[in-house]
């Protein structure tokens, strides 16, 4: 079940984009990230400031040399802050990942991740502050249940409208996007309907009962500390990988994503999985949104749902990664720890000016998602120069 038609050929643009990056390992993701890395140094050196000393303030930022031995104590202190933050943002992160990469399975560019995740936030912090007095795993998993059908349902209006009438799920996702954004602006804005009950001249919601936070396991909850959500991130990721690659919703999803014409002919039914696949990217991203909100934001404000772009980052994520699970995680983690190494509060402005640092990880980001069409031209010239090889290479010698 697992293998594609021998010898067919990817019809769709996602189709050919995913048999491209299979060819190229994990060598073309790295060449594709270190570029990236060279050209923000060279950024970086434009603007007055030293790449080496940068990056190194940029990387003890992350907090990731708290896995080192040789960090001193002190600096294991803030570094295991650091690291808590990055953790948090990466489990959001691989979840609007999977969103994207699951539709691209299927041969759809999910944009809508955004949208996707800021209706789960919505549904996960009306739960969250509704039903004080129900108990706390009960609470929680309402709250985000809410949040994952919420998602859900706005993911499967794009795969309605692409099966019924064919309209383009990148404008139909786009469009999704922004009337989850105002319609937030409205839910929660002065006068709103869900706006909160004690700050009334704040455009922000109610804060979400005690009983619906998520447990901290790791660090100080009144710091931030790393939730649970991270494990229920980690099992999302086995759960895209078993369905799409041990079920025959999974098989059916791939046939179709690598030809839909064949797929149908073959008696799939192509209309019934792009509302599937697009209700499951939904899926996924209402519970990244329900993780933020129950974890650590605990109210939603008109202002977070203006500059939030946790959706659209997770269509770099998945591009990195290769639409798959493995890739998804360390992608999700790579940009994490880029987004809280890179934050303001972390880089010393005598090394680098911090108000610069948001930009400069803007146009890392840029780089990678722009590198992802040399990757697949490295990897189509890599397969080219194997072809010449074989060509070019006298004709064996048959045996008497």
């Amino acid at each position: 079940m697992s293998a594609e038609p021998d010898g067919a050929v990817p019809v769709t643009v996602a189709g050919r984009l995913s048999n491209y990056l299979r060819g190229g390992g994990i060598i073309t993701p790295l060449v594709t990230v270190i570029f990236a890395f060279i050209i923000g140094g060279l950024v970086v050196l434009a603007t007055g400031g030293n790449p080496f000393e940068t990056y190194k303030a940029i990387f003890d930022g992350t907090g990731l040399n708290w896995l080192f031995p040789w960090t001193s104590e002190e600096d294991r202190i803030i570094a295991e802050l650091n690291l808590q933050q990055t953790l948090i943002i990466t489990t959001p992160l691989i979840l609007t990942g999977l969103a994207v990469a699951f539709a691209f399975r299927c041969g759809l560019f999910n944009i809508g991740g955004q949208g996707q995740y800021l209706v789960g936030t919505y549904f996960a912090v009306w739960v969250g502050s509704s039903f004080e007095s129900m108990p706390g795993l009960l609470h929680i998993l309402l709250a985000m249940f809410a949040a994952c059908l919420a998602g859900a349902a706005w993911g499967a209006i794009a795969g309605l409208l692409k099966a019924v009438a064919g309209a383009h799920e990148v404008i139909s996702t786009i469009m999704l996007n922004w009337i989850a954004v105002w319609t937030g602006m409205f839910l929660f804005g002065l006068g709103g309907p869900l706006q909160s009950d004690t700050d009334t001249s704040v455009p922000v919601s109610n804060d979400i009962a005690e009983g619906a936070k998520l447990p901290v396991f790791w660090g100080d909850a009144e710091l931030q500390g790393l939730h649970v959500g991270l494990f229920i991130a980690l099992a999302a990721l086995l759960v895209f990988w078993v369905l799409l690659n041990r079920t025959r919703t999974g098989f059916e999803v791939r046939a179709v994503g690598f030809n839909p014409e064949a797929a149908r002919t073959a008696g799939i039914s192509v209309s019934k999985n792009y509302i599937l696949v697009m209700a499951v990217c939904g899926f996924f991203a209402g519970l990244a949104g329900a993780l933020d909100v129950l974890g650590w934001q605990f109210r939603v404000a008109t202002n977070d749902i203006q500059i939030s772009t946790i959706g659209f980052l997770g269509i770099a994520v998945a591009l990195l990664g290769r639409n798959t699970a493995v890739g998804v995680l360390f992608s999700a983690l790579f940009f994490g720890a880029l987004v809280t190494g890179t934050s303001v509060r972390n880089l010393d402005p005598t090394v680098f000016e911090p108000a610069l640092a948001s930009n400069l990880t803007l146009i890392i980001q840029g780089l990678v998602i722009l590198m992802v069409s040399a990757d697949i031209l490295v990897v189509y010239l890599w397969r080219l120069r194997g072809k010449l090889r074989r060509s070019a290479a006298p004709p064996a010698e048959v045996g008497v």
